[in-house]
């Protein structure tokens, strides 16, 4: 199945990884639609395919959301829609649990009503907790550290009772770390490189965490190829690059990549999450036995475009207002 004609919308189209998609979805010749609230998500981050699309101001909790999608004929959707940054949820923790959780009900009830074909949960790989083994299969248990991946594990079983229950025909699938242009929120890369466009010296928090980076272009790509396959539904899959760094090392990659040859690494406390993961390494294998996928840009790759792109816009991201 290819995506060339058909209608397709990517909630929370405007964020960092749903802009990418909505890119990837346009090199597949789909009528793409962004439904976002534009609370995080970016209109800069779409201002490139902006005429190629159909912009939806609205949210997921919003009850005339399969309206929406009749009335656009809406044949597959992808849902992103979250609020996604950690440390945001010790203080919010009622509005995550209901834009994720709740909002994911949401949608994949109004997917029901107005006859979907397909859509793809994005979840997370925050689900899993610190790793028990590596790299992470679909079947480690699932052990959520903050109320962000409580509430994506919420949705998760969400989708998975409504698939059985009321024959929703959604996919599962666990995106582990990315990174890339456009970020909205400051994660660990944009933050470090943020950092380092100012001096030498980085203020940071776990520096001995590890994490599994995918560049952003590879997820979206991967989203895609899934969605494509119909005996997806009803299961969960991985993904992400197979390989995990620490935030030292990391750190230490950007910097020579940036020319700063005299780093220095400060921890604050302050910076330190209540309860941290230690360790995310993925096993992507299911999906690329399904789909063929596997990414394409290698870490060192994926950061030099990614320095490169935020040199080039005025050495700012989304979230530096």
């Amino acid at each position: 199945m290819d995506f060339e004609g058909k209608n397709v919308l990517v909630t929370g189209g405007a964020g960092f990884i749903g802009s990418a998609l909505v890119r990837e979805l346009l090199k597949e010749n789909a009528n793409v639609y962004v439904l976002d609230n534009f609370l995080s998500g970016s209109r800069e981050n779409l201002k490139e395919c902006e005429k190629g699309i159909t912009i939806i101001e609205a949210d997921v909790r919003d009850k005339a959301l399969a309206d929406i999608f009749s009335k656009n004929d809406i044949e597959f959707v992808f849902h992103l829609a979250a609020m996604p940054y950690i440390p945001e949820c010790y203080t919010k923790p009622a509005e995550f649990f209901e834009i994720n959780a709740v909002g994911t009900l949401n949608v994949m009830l109004a997917c029901k009503k107005a006859g979907v074909r397909r859509v793809l949960q994005y979840s997370t790989s925050e689900v899993y907790g610190t790793a028990k083994y590596l790299p992470m299969d679909e079947s480690h248990p699932i052990n959520p550290h903050s109320t962000y991946a409580t509430s994506k594990v919420a949705a998760d079983r969400l989708c998975f009772t409504l698939y059985h229950e009321q024959q929703v025909p959604v996919i599962i699938l666990r995106q582990f770390n990315t990174y890339g242009p456009r970020e909205t929120h400051p994660y660990i890369i944009p933050e470090i490189i943020s950092q380092l466009s100012r001096g030498s010296t980085l203020h940071l928090g776990n520096i001995n965490a590890k994490r599994d980076f995918t560049y952003v272009c590879d997820a979206a790509r991967a989203a895609i190829e899934l969605m494509k396959h119909k005996e997806a539904e009803g299961q969960v899959f991985n993904s992400g690059y197979g390989k995990c760094w620490s935030i030292k090392e990391i750190a230490e990659i950007i910097a020579e990549i940036m020319g700063v040859h005299d780093l220095k690494i400060v921890v604050e406390k302050q910076r330190l999450r209540p309860l941290d993961v230690q360790v995310l390494e993925a096993n992507y294998f299911k999906l690329f036995r399904l789909t063929g996928w596997k990414p394409k840009v290698s870490f060192e790759e994926g950061l030099q475009k990614t320095i490169e792109w935020f040199n080039e816009n005025g050495k700012r991201w989304p979230w530096e207002k």
